[in-house]
């Protein structure tokens, strides 16, 4: 059996910031449940129908939300005011989390963009 290459990627990471990281990952499957699992540029990535939507990655002072696209954060200004951020990606801590909505919401505006719809079972 093949290890899910998300779950290799986390088993590398501090227990701290793999907790923190397992949440996120579980709010990105409940957003798109049907997303695939991959590695793409050497972090965790969350695709459906081959097309990236976000992904995640551990970095040595912060956790980074990616959403795989360089628009959607600077459409979503007023919703990032308490983190740092780059052109596609949040950092966040365990001592600072990004809000649940905020990521499902990023999740529905990379579906979008991407014309991209999960049929839930």
């Amino acid at each position: 059996m093949t290890q899910n290459p998300i779950d290799k990627y986390l088993a590398e990471v501090p227990l701290e910031n793999r907790i923190v990281l397992e949440k996120l990952r579980h709010t990105i499957l409940q957003a798109i449940p049907k997303a695939e699992e991959v590695i793409s540029y050497g972090i965790p990535c969350f695709k459906l129908k081959g097309r990236a939507v976000v992904g995640f990655a551990a970095f040595k002072n912060h956790l980074t939300y990616f959403a795989w696209s360089g628009s959607v954060l600077n459409d979503l200004k007023k919703d990032l005011v308490k983190f740092k951020y780059s052109k596609s990606g949040i950092h966040f801590t365990p001592d600072k989390l990004i809000p649940v909505t905020l990521v499902k919401k990023i999740v529905k505006i990379r579906l979008a963009q991407n014309k991209l719809k999960d049929k839930k079972k």
